[in-house]
């Protein structure tokens, strides 16, 4: 950063810039000093060269004038630092990778697929906020504890695949396991985000009983419904045909994820496709935006000995021209 502590001065060095020109525009028109009855016979000669270097002396004259002038509003260079203060969000992102998460009426690929590359987005956009990661199916375990390294969360976010955990559906459970986690965090707030197509069939804990003990550690807990109206279209392994697709009805409990939601002060959100999903996903950013405060300190590095240095150098250059090689004689 640059700038002038004392301004006003810079008004003086224009001036003194104005002023040259007019000195050398007046010297041009200025009469001269005896007159001849006719010059017919020096039309001929041409300005000698030295003649002609004896004007660059008021521009010596100005250009120092001008630094001095310029030194005086002291010229200041600034180095520019920032102080970020944050009140940093602790969520845990809890991902169903049960075997109906197979189904392909997200993307070519499935609904896991889709949602992980939803989530690595998700991740992305934030920046001071410690995430982690539980996966389920029918049992929950953490994949990825709470982190600001989110390098290192995308790759275990990349790995997560169907065959990590026995299939089935346990919501409660993995509620339980997400706000067990939760708690150990620093953050002003605590958040959840729960993807599942499913009921629960699977766990020890019921999900509302889970729902309860996070509301009472204030953990707010976003449900999100995976999966169309009607029935999607499902990859099953023959042993004899091979690789072939089924239509199977979608089974998702609404009900209660309306219900978790509601009871922690969170929202609940259908995804129908993959684009729905990512929008889900950046409502909810947006829904939870963390404060930063930031404070800005510049400190100044005072530049006038550079300024009055160079003007004083033009000032004893244009001395010692005008006293010797541009000498004048009266």
């Amino acid at each position: 950063m640059f700038r002038l502590a004392q301004p006003i001065f810079l008004i003086l060095a224009l001036l003194s810039i104005g002023i040259v020109v007019y000195h050398l525009i007046l010297r041009r028109q200025r009469p001269a000093s005896i007159r001849y009855s006719d010059l017919s016979l020096t039309n001929h000669l041409k300005e000698s060269s030295r003649s002609r270097e004896t004007k660059i002396l008021p521009l010596f004259r100005g250009l120092a004038v001008f630094f001095l002038v310029l030194a005086l509003a002291r010229p200041q260079s600034g180095l520019k630092s920032q102080e970020i203060t944050s009140e940093g969000i602790d969520i845990m992102l809890v991902l169903d990778i049960s075997g109906s998460m197979r189904a392909e009426d997200f993307s070519a690929q499935n609904r896991l697929y889709a949602a992980k590359q939803v989530i690595e987005e998700f991740i992305s956009e934030r920046q001071t906020d410690r995430i982690g990661l539980v996966i389920f199916s029918r049992q929950s375990f953490l994949q990825c504890p709470l982190t600001l390294d989110y390098k290192i969360l995308k790759e275990l976010v990349e790995k997560v695949d169907f065959g990590m955990i026995e299939d089935g559906t346990a919501i409660g459970l993995a509620i339980a396991n997400a706000v067990d986690h939760l708690q150990l965090g620093k953050g002003k707030s605590k958040i959840t985000i729960l993807l599942t197509d499913g009921i629960n069939n699977s766990g020890e804990i019921d999900p509302i009983t889970a729902t309860r003990v996070a509301q009472a550690m204030n953990i707010k807990i976003y449900t999100v419904g995976a999966g169309k109206p009607g029935r999607a279209l499902y990859p099953v392994e023959d042993p004899i045909f091979g690789k072939r697709y089924v239509y199977l009805p979608n089974e998702l409990d609404e009900k209660m994820l309306q219900e978790i939601a509601n009871i922690t002060g969170g929202e609940y959100f259908r995804a129908k496709d993959e684009k729905g999903l990512s929008q889900i996903y950046k409502e909810i950013s947006q829904m939870e935006k963390t404060k930063i405060k930031i404070k800005e300190y510049v400190e100044y590095n005072e530049l006038f000995s550079n300024f009055a240095l160079f003007g004083l150098i033009l000032v004893l250059g244009e001395i010692f021209l005008s006293n010797t090689r541009y000498r004048r004689i009266p």
